[in-house]
């Protein structure tokens, strides 16, 4: 074997092992992604049964609903997470955060069951009167429920067309 041709070799090797971590790596970083979805964006595209993202708007006025607990003891409720346009149901198993009540913005993490119920693992509230989360503004935004050059976002109850027991215009 010459000089030149194991150079060769090493180069190939080195390559298919650079290729393979790079493989790897992204395989294992894909479990792990988490997209941002509004209810409009659910009602537009069902995202596939399984798949973990997070879902972020307001809670929907008069959706709270506290149905006891699971039996390891979590206490379980149900709400409605609304961007305006749409609402999706949720079902959290566990202690939501002291800021979380209705009108307020919300992120929750989890995944999208067969039956349409958002079934969260996680629910994260906003931290005081003026912050939102972005992805719930950029969402607000493109729902044309909020023109950030015209001020501060508007309370939900000036937008929040949906009314409790009644379903969305679309979506779940």
């Amino acid at each position: 074997m010459t000089r030149r041709r194991r150079r060769l070799y090493i180069l190939l090797l080195c390559a298919i092992g650079l290729g393979s971590a790079t493989a790897l790596t992204l395989t294992a970083f894909q479990d792990n992604l988490v997209f941002f979805r509004s209810p409009s964006d659910i009602a537009r595209e069902m995202p596939p049964p399984g798949r973990a993202f997070r879902l972020g708007g307001l809670v929907e006025a008069g959706s709270v609903e506290r149905q006891g607990t699971t039996a390891e003891g979590r206490p379980t409720i149900r709400f409605r997470v609304t961007d305006g346009v749409s609402a999706v149901s949720v079902v959290f198993a566990g202690v939501v955060p002291d800021l979380f009540r209705e009108g307020q913005g919300v992120v929750t993490l989890g995944v999208m069951s067969p039956d349409g119920v958002f079934r969260a693992r996680e629910v994260l509230a906003r931290h005081d009167e003026t912050y939102m989360p972005p992805e719930v503004a950029d969402a607000l935004k493109r729902s044309g429920h909020w023109n950030p050059s015209q001020g501060a976002a508007p309370p939900a109850a000036t937008w929040n067309t949906l009314e409790p027991g009644r379903p969305a215009r679309s979506g779940t």
